[in-house]
């Protein structure tokens, strides 16, 4: 996995090095390593590229909306006046078993607007997370596992 998480950082750094001025050169750059990318990817994992690829756009798109909402309701409660927040904190057991998907989901998190990444236990399987937002725990600790983590987790596995 770190294999091809690398070979993806090489690419946008290959990406971000060339010289972008003129949009011929980006796409010709984008085009040569998604070529390379392309041809040593069995190389580095068995994961289809294609599929993958399809996740990982799956994905940013996820996120997007759900920073979207999360973004709006904060918005609409501030603009509002309410105090009809009831923040908490949660436990949410992971099914994430490697630091780096762990640090990953717990920063996802934090940069969800009304959600705060809190601690994780020794044993790395419980991340405390606060909540601005909790009328059911139950119901933020799904949306969160068969959410996030879910659509985390197969992208990075």
């Amino acid at each position: 996995m770190i294999l091809k998480w690398t070979l993806l950082l090489i690419t946008a750094i290959f990406l971000s090095i060339i010289n972008i001025t003129i949009g011929v050169d980006f796409s010709s750059g984008l085009i040569i390593t998604g070529i390379c990318t392309f041809l040593a990817w069995p190389l580095v994992t068995k994961h289809n590229f294609f599929r993958t690829i399809y996740k990982t756009i799956r994905f940013i798109f996820y996120y997007i909306g759900e920073l979207i909402k999360a973004n709006l309701h904060v918005a609409y409660h501030v603009l509002k006046g309410s105090r009809s927040t009831n923040p908490g904190v949660i436990a949410l057991p992971l099914d994430a078993s490697t630091d780096f998907e762990i640090t990953l989901l717990a920063n996802l998190i934090t940069l969800t607007p009304g959600t705060l990444s809190l601690d994780v236990t020794d044993d790395k399987k419980v991340l405390y997370v606060h909540t601005l937002y909790i009328d059911d725990a139950d119901k933020v600790r799904r949306e969160l596992k068969n959410g996030l983590e879910y659509r985390l987790l197969e992208v990075l596995r």
